[in-house]
């Protein structure tokens, strides 16, 4: 069963919680960068909607921030490891848990007030509907 949560809109972009950069020095001249996971998305548009795709594991909707600000979206999250233990030894450990995010550029043409995503099996699905031609307010000029 699909769950949908709104997108909220937010006044300004805040730093993303939880994710911090810091540069630690190794090898004196070989720098790590460590900013949390990113999201893999697919972006794709059709005649009437812009859509935002991407398979998020483990977290459910109501746990995630959503958020569009002028022409940017934020999806930014944290995923729990339900199988924490340390006499573990792992021989891989690939699963990415932790906070995530991702910015996502947004096209002008789009109502975002409007935006609604859904979660379903593990796919967050964000649609948000173009902004028709006939709803842009041109003024229809004749030649004389």
């Amino acid at each position: 069963m699909a769950r949908t949560k709104k997108i909220k809109k937010e006044a300004t972009i805040e730093r993303l919680e939880g994710i911090t950069e810091k540069v630690s020095e190794q090898n004196n001249d070989t720098f790590e960068f460590d900013t949390g996971g990113e999201l893999v998305v697919d972006v794709f548009e059709t005649d009437s909607e812009f859509v935002v795709l991407t398979a998020i594991a483990g977290v459910q909707i109501k746990d995630l921030d959503i958020s569009v600000q002028k022409d940017m979206m934020i999806i930014r999250g944290n995923r729990q490891n339900p199988h924490v233990d340390p006499k573990k030894r792992y021989f891989y450990q690939e699963c990415y848990f932790g906070p995530f995010s991702r910015k996502i550029v947004l096209p002008e043409n789009i109502h975002t007030q409007k935006a609604l995503a859904e979660m379903d099996k593990g796919l967050l699905i964000i649609k948000i509907p173009k902004i028709m031609d006939s709803e842009k307010g041109e003024i229809e000029t004749k030649n004389a």
